[in-house]
């Protein structure tokens, strides 16, 4: 009897519970899945916005080509000289948009231009604050048209190359140089990106 009792009292209790070292390592395996998932959201937002820019540089190349498909007459008036983005342009003497002023085709073709560069800059949409809440981040835009001797205003394919920055480095792009060159973009014009879209336009 005596001998059971002491085997009894030496024999070791278990322990319940975690140890100090479970706990820790927990903390880490937790705090690296949530910094991934971060990461990967980060990612996904920068993809997404990426994508949306893209989509609006499309859709306002595809409305300069059918303001100047409107206007076939003019179609050298479309064609600025050097680049536009930013605000550029100034604000045209002649509202067209206003039912009591009758204009021209120049006085139209000069308020397109003025009017589409205000939506690519996002300044024909705003939040709350008043502050521009559209277009595409600092856009900058070459229109050019059928080289000599034809030269813009004649029948012949026309070209709207249109640049923005970007949210990641991802190398200058070569596709086109709209843009190169102005410290919009980046050292090396690394966060450069820049969208071409050509079409065959009629003077009638």
């Amino acid at each position: 009897m005596n001998k059971l009792m002491k085997v009894n009292m030496h024999k070791p209790e278990r322990q319940s519970g975690f140890s100090l070292v479970e706990v820790l390592v927990t903390l880490i395996v937790t705090s690296v899945a949530l910094l991934s998932s971060a990461t990967l959201q980060l990612q996904s937002k920068r993809s997404m916005y990426d994508s949306a820019q893209r989509t609006t540089a499309a859709h306002m190349a595809n409305d300069l080509f059918s303001r100047m498909r409107a206007n076939p007459t003019e179609l050298a008036t479309y064609v600025p000289v050097g680049t536009i983005g930013n605000g550029t342009l100034a604000v045209p003497a002649d509202n067209c948009l206003n039912p009591a002023v009758t204009c021209t085709d120049t006085q139209l073709a000069i308020f397109d231009l003025w009017q589409w560069e205000q939506h690519l800059d996002g300044q024909l949409e705003t939040n709350n604050l008043g502050a521009a809440a559209g277009g595409l981040l600092t856009p900058t835009v070459c229109i050019t048209g059928p080289p000599p001797p034809l030269g813009a205003g004649a029948a012949g394919y026309y070209t709207v190359a249109i640049a923005w920055r970007g949210l990641t480095n991802t190398g200058n792009p070569i596709v086109n140089n709209c843009g190169a060159g102005s410290g919009n973009y980046g050292a090396g014009d690394a966060f450069r990106r820049v969208l071409v879209v050509q079409s065959f336009l009629s003077v009638t």
